[in-house]
């Protein structure tokens, strides 16, 4: 497979703006499950999208490696969040197989993992990536998932504070 970088940081990043929606969706509907399982996604591809600024990222669900390894070839103005990005994902990746299986050795399933308190955490981690993550264009303003495909979308500048 080849990458095409502008196409796959605007699918990461696709996704990582429609899974904060399906996490707000499942909370309200008091699934906490999928809320967990959707705000550890959202945070993962946001990870994801700035990894493809530079490289294929990798197909495992906790990016956080991958990007403190190629945070060098990124701007240093945009260091400290890639540290905190990293973290992030770091402390959300087990989450993904937990909302999915659960805890096997201990017999537990997803439902008696996770409570509302989880859920909230995690939906609320999700939306500071959210915030803090954006596209822009050559102006500065930020772009909207209908312009993604804008000549003049600055991909640096897919971080901010």
């Amino acid at each position: 497979m080849s990458l095409n970088p502008l196409r796959e940081i605007r699918y990461r990043h696709g996704l990582a703006m429609d899974h904060p929606k399906r996490a707000e969706i499942s909370f309200s509907a008091g699934d906490w499950v999928g809320t967990v399982s959707s705000s550890q996604l959202a945070i993962e591809n946001f990870a994801k999208a700035v990894i493809a600024m530079v490289e294929v990222p990798t197909w495992g669900h906790d990016p956080s490696n991958q990007l403190k390894n190629l945070s060098g070839r990124l701007p240093r103005t945009l260091q400290e969040e890639i540290r905190e990005l990293s973290s992030l994902a770091l402390e959300m990746a087990p989450e993904h197989g937990r909302s999915a299986y659960g805890e096997p050795t201990s017999g537990l399933l997803p439902g008696d993992i996770y409570k509302e308190h989880h859920a909230s955490t995690a939906l609320m981690k999700a939306k500071e990536t959210q915030g803090r993550t954006r596209l822009s264009d050559a102006k500065g303003q930020t772009v909207d998932r209908q312009r993604l495909d804008a000549p003049d979308l600055d991909w640096m500048n897919l971080l901010h504070k």
